[in-house]
């Protein structure tokens, strides 16, 4: 049992501090907060009314370089350096792609990953959950509903009530302040 606490401190290690990657299968959940309130598919079976599409010109126009290289890239920010990372401030986070609400600041916590941490999306956040295999291990990136735009990674060592670190690259959130 002591020779895997090496591995299992290891793997944590990574899974705090890896970057979003590129994911390389697109079978994705929709989540919500209420047990039951997920739906199975791939992206590209989400209903056109809940889509929003664009060009990568109009990403671009829209987007600051480093919005893009992350939200339609699947980039990742450096740890510590994003604009959110430590923020107290009450309010609701919202996708910058699309500005559908995604996160309120009471579900956010320290995590000590260097990313805004939530333990919870809002309800009907339509957040989608894709299997990413990239950087050497298996983890779920999230991606927003509406927009398609990466958002960060989930995982499974969270606070209670539910257990869950949704770490979120500040640049894809806008916080729209109480």
């Amino acid at each position: 049992m002591q020779a895997t606490a090496p591995l299992i401190s290891t793997a944590l290690f990574l899974g705090l501090t890896a970057g979003c990657g590129s994911p390389d299968s697109t079978h994705s959940t929709a989540v919500g907060t209420e047990p039951g309130n997920t739906t199975e598919g791939t992206i590209e079976e989400r209903p056109m009314s809940q889509r929003i599409e664009k060009t990568d010109d109009e990403w671009r126009a829209q987007l600051s370089p480093e919005e893009y290289r992350v939200t339609r890239q699947a980039g990742t920010e450096r740890a510590f350096t994003g604009r959110y990372w430590d923020t107290k401030t009450a309010g609701t986070y919202k996708c910058i792609g699309c500005d559908l609400p995604l996160f309120r600041s009471d579900a956010k916590f320290e995590s000590g990953c260097g990313w805004p941490s939530f333990f919870e999306p809002l309800e009907g956040a339509n957040l989608v959950e894709i299997e990413d295999r990239s950087g050497r291990m298996v983890r779920t990136e999230i991606r927003c509903r509406r927009c398609d735009a990466h958002l960060g990674h989930v995982f499974p060592d969270g606070p209670p009530p539910t257990g869950l670190r949704y770490c979120i690259n500040s640049v894809s959130l806008d916080l729209e302040a109480e």
